[in-house]
């Protein structure tokens, strides 16, 4: 068995799993889970110091998050939100507490982001102090699982790209305790690790880092170049006259 295909049967277990609980909704899509408990995950994520002291936040679009989004721009702090499956040429949402002209509760959903937010490519953001993920499982030393599409590896590899992301930038997920795994999960080249793990009960510090590299472009099928216009732009950029 790939690893790709072990980490799909992982990925189908923890669905089966969670739904089994009732911590996601019968029949919820197969993506990042909307777990039961997200908002105590938040809360327990905004009492960290490492919350506390950043001031600019890269998050996903998931459902799952929201409640991160929304106790950001609450608490003035800047927000980049990667726009669904980056299919923008300017890939990145941007959310200013200070000029809003939703609440925060409505500025933080997925479509009023994309109606009232500024579209924003890399060289146009401000250095990340915090990224919060979505997964679908992540194990204690930080690796983790995405719905498989590979979007949170190439948002990342896009800020490395360009230093937007260093090494002091804390990488931090928001999951069920179930999504925890004590095994090891399998890795690829372009998977990074999390420093850490929030759950509504815990926070799991992560030791063994891994940080993200830049595209690798090789792993990256020409259709997925296509269908991202950043990726694509980038592409064409690098090739000889």
């Amino acid at each position: 068995m790939s690893v790709e295909q072990r980490k799909q049967k992982l990925r189908e277990e923890i669905w089966d799993v969670l739904e089994h609980e009732g911590v996601t909704e019968r029949g919820a899509p197969r993506h990042i889970p909307a777990f039961a408990g997200a908002e105590l995950a938040a809360d327990r994520l905004a009492g960290l110091n490492e919350w506390k002291r950043a001031k600019v936040l890269k998050t996903v679009p998931d459902t799952a998050q929201l409640p991160v989004r929304i106790r950001a721009l609450a608490e003035g702090k800047l927000v980049y939100m990667a726009v669904p499956r980056l299919a923008a040429p300017k890939p990145f949402y941007f959310l200013d507490p200070a000029a809003l002209v939703e609440s925060p509760e409505r500025a933080a959903q997925r479509d009023v982001a994309a109606a009232i937010g500024r579209n924003v490519d890399v060289n146009e953001m401000h250095a990340v102090d915090m990224v919060v993920l979505g997964s679908v499982a992540v194990d204690r030393s930080g690796a983790r699982l995405g719905k498989g599409a590979g979007y949170s590896d190439i948002e990342l590899a896009l800020l490395q790209e360009g230093h937007r992301i260093g090494p002091d930038t804390v990488i931090a997920t928001t999951v069920h305790r179930l999504q925890v795994l004590n095994e090891p999960l399998p890795e690829s080249a372009h998977d990074f690790r999390v420093d850490m793990i929030v759950t509504p009960e815990d926070v799991i510090r992560c030791d063994e880092r891994r940080r993200p590299v830049g595209l690798l472009w090789d792993s990256l099928p020409q259709e997925k170049i296509a269908a991202i216009p950043a990726l694509a732009a980038r592409q064409a950029a690098a090739r000889p006259d």
